[in-house]
């Protein structure tokens, strides 16, 4: 069940009193407040940091279509550790992407990506076996989630990462994923501590009865996602046409700058700053274009309007 929301003035109360307690701390122990203000600086140092490449696991689309799947298994302190061995372990999951990359001069690869984030400590498995059980389940939810077949074979790839970094950050950070996955589905498979206990009682180094044991005693969800926790995403240099107009005796009279913002709705979304030799437009977590001018202009002449319609930005700057 889930909790009913704070109502305002109970919020209100609270963030009231951690206020005052923040206020008698920093006259009563000064000391103690710098430490606990520096804690919670570090701790929110760690929370924006971005996601870290793990391991990289290959194996096999079977159904729909049969390609090649890499599973890269990331570290993210922002996803939260289990509270308890018998909780669902919560993750953070980026889109299945198809990717085409030449083989050869007349071979295409088509393969699919998804990234998958846990936190550091989950990744940490005492042995294989228990790591075998981790990679397991995030097979599991990767059939359920996307509708797949997969193979039940795998391998840990020689690279991390498959893909960029950039990529990755983007498809574990760059967009809202679903709320989190609660799939009835999923209440087939073993929590932490069954697991540790039928580690006890197998041979933890036979990991091919492990791959292929059948996991269907529990009734307690393992593997919980997590909603999306967004990284602002890097603008774009936008498409743009600079031209100089000249006149008969071709002497450059003004320049002419046409910037393509086919997200931006409104002018007021823009940020123009102009000086005698550069000239720098910006749209906030979506374009940056800043460009060398190649001649000198008249700053405080310059005229900037936005076609709404076209989503093009056009920027006169008289040549003095």
């Amino acid at each position: 069940m889930m909790a009913a929301p704070a109502h305002p003035k109970d919020m209100l109360t609270q963030v009231t009193q951690l206020w005052s307690m923040l206020d008698e701390m920093a006259e009563s122990t000064p000391e103690s407040y710098h430490r606990f203000m520096q804690q919670q600086l570090e701790d929110a140092k760690q929370y924006c940091a971005p996601p870290e490449p793990h391991l990289c696991l290959q194996t096999h689309i079977l159904d729909p279509n049969e390609k090649s799947l890499f599973i890269n298994l990331c570290r993210w302190k922002r996803v939260p550790a289990p509270k308890s061995p018998t909780d669902p372990i919560p993750l953070s999951a980026g889109p299945l992407e198809e990717v085409s990359d030449k083989a050869g001069k007349c071979i295409m690869e088509i393969y699919s990506i998804i990234d998958i984030a846990y936190n550091p400590t989950v990744l940490q498995r005492e042995n294989q076996a228990e790591m075998d059980h981790l990679i397991r389940l995030t097979f599991k939810y990767i059939e359920e989630h996307y509708n797949l077949s997969l193979s039940h074979s795998y391998h840990i790839a020689t690279f991390t990462l498959k893909g960029s970094l950039k990529r990755m950050k983007q498809s574990l950070g760059g967009g809202p994923l679903p709320a989190p996955l609660f799939n009835k589905n999923m209440r087939n498979e073993l929590t932490l501590d069954q697991m540790k206990h039928n580690l006890r009682e197998e041979d933890c180094n036979n990991a091919t009865l492990l791959l292929n044991k059948d996991v269907t005693q529990s009734k307690v969800h393992l593997i919980e996602e997590i909603a999306s926790m967004e990284l602002p995403e890097e603008p774009i240099t936008p498409a743009y046409e600079l031209t100089i107009a000249k006149d008969a005796n071709r002497k450059p009279l003004k320049i002419e700058l046409k910037v393509e913002l086919p997200k931006v709705s409104s002018v007021s979304e823009c940020e123009l700053s102009i000086s005698r030799d550069d000239v720098i437009v910006e749209v906030p977590e979506k374009y940056r274009l800043q460009l060398d001018l190649p001649e000198l202009v008249d700053e405080e002449a310059t005229t900037a309007t936005f076609n709404k319609g076209k989503g093009v930005l056009l920027i006169i700057m008289p040549i003095p």
